[in-house]
């Protein structure tokens, strides 16, 4: 059972799904479901297309770089296949799973990363722009009192410190 990948988003295409579209130049092109033939028609382009795999990885969504995708492409060549090769290739499969699954999670959490800094500097200039909402205007005297009560504060953390 061969598994093709949809020309547009890149989703598998199991046999007996799908269409199938063959351009006069007999270039084959499959799409997984009408949505993506559609969309193929309209001569719209996948990387600008927000729920394609490629708009993913054009946009830093997911890992585009990584030598474990280079496993998944697709071979012509008919090979016998012996019991003892099977076994290693079905544990090279597993490891190379877990191996995925560990990059694709560092590379979650660097982007989680970047977006919590994203966000704390945003919040950082809203706080600043609007920072007359969070205090009300305050008298003269007020002020000296706050100054003063501040420095007693202050006073009494060094004393503190130094004990």
């Amino acid at each position: 059972m061969r598994l093709e990948k949809c020309y547009f988003c890149s989703s598998t295409v199991y046999p007996g799904h799908g269409v199938e579209f063959v351009r006069n130049d007999c270039k084959i092109f499959r799409f997984c479901r009408s949505k993506c033939h559609k969309a193929f028609k309209k001569k719209r382009n996948p990387r600008k297309t927000r729920w394609t795999k490629a708009y993913r990885k054009a946009a830093g969504k997911e890992l585009t770089v990584d030598p474990v995708f280079e496993f998944e492409c697709r071979r012509n060549e008919p090979v016998k296949h012996s019991r003892e090769l099977m076994q290693k290739t079905l544990q090279a499969m597993e490891t190379i799973e877990k191996i995925r699954v560990k990059r694709a999670g560092r590379h979650i959490k660097d982007r989680l990363v970047k977006g919590k800094k994203l966000r704390l500097e945003h919040g950082a200039k809203t706080l600043e722009k609007n920072i007359h909402l969070l205090h009300p205007p305050k008298v003269p005297g007020e002020i000296k009192k706050e100054k003063k009560l501040v420095e007693v504060i202050e006073e009494k953390d060094e004393d503190m410190l130094l004990e």
